[in-house]
């Protein structure tokens, strides 16, 4: 097994139960002897926790929400992501751009063209632009997640969100897995739990990222 760092992302809808799993990919790799981060977006950094509460509760127009979302990010990256893949580490991260273009961009009906230059600036780096290794999409029915969500805690402004628009954030991945298909690890997210851990769990070895016991 390689030691050198690994990006993973999780990504899906509100209720598809991606963070469920995060926990038991961290376990996962450190059996194997891995050093793992474990963070998430908006957040990861102080600052950035800081913006996430903004972006969460506080109303304000696309374009303000699109700013905060990478004004966290390039300070996450620059905290705690890039120096975790330096030493080493595996960083799972519950979120990344992939969310923005799905909530703000499929979601909101933001300027992709926009995302797409913020992405530049905030993630471009000589060796290219900096993007996870691996992002495990949890496809699932914005019908199915919502009455999961339904006897949730107190939504914030995204859970608020009526079924059309996790419809349009369900586009919004969707066209991001289709431009980098081989990045993308879809999961049917409609299953048992245990049912959707055998496909990561089985996604992982395959990839050669984790060993078959």
């Amino acid at each position: 097994m390689t030691k050198t760092g690994l990006f993973i992302s999780f990504e899906g809808i509100d209720g598809a139960g991606k963070s469920t799993h995060i926990e038991g990919l961290a376990a996962a790799f450190k059996a194997q002897g891995r050093q793992v981060t474990l963070t998430r977006e908006p957040g990861g950094t102080p600052l950035a926790e800081k913006l996430r509460e903004l972006v969460l509760h506080d109303a304000m127009d696309p374009l303000t929400e699109a700013l905060l979302v990478f004004a966290a990010r390039r300070d996450h990256l620059n905290q705690v992501i890039e120096p975790a893949l330096a030493r080493g580490d595996v960083v799972l991260c519950d979120r990344f751009t992939d969310a923005t273009f799905a909530y703000q961009g499929g979601g909101r009906g933001f300027d992709l063209d926009v995302l797409r230059q913020l992405e530049q600036w905030v993630q471009g780096r000589a060796e290219g632009l900096r993007q996870p290794d691996v992002t495990v999409w949890f496809e699932l029915d914005p019908a199915i997640a919502a009455e999961r969500l339904a006897s949730a805690r107190v939504p914030d402004r995204f859970e608020a969100q009526p079924v059309a628009f996790f419809q349009q954030v369900s586009g919004g991945y969707a066209a991001r897995a289709e431009v980098d298909a081989q990045r993308f690890v879809r999961l049917n997210a409609a299953q048992t739990r245990e049912a959707v851990w055998q496909q990561l769990h089985q996604q992982f070895v395959q990839r050669g990222l984790l060993s078959a016991q």
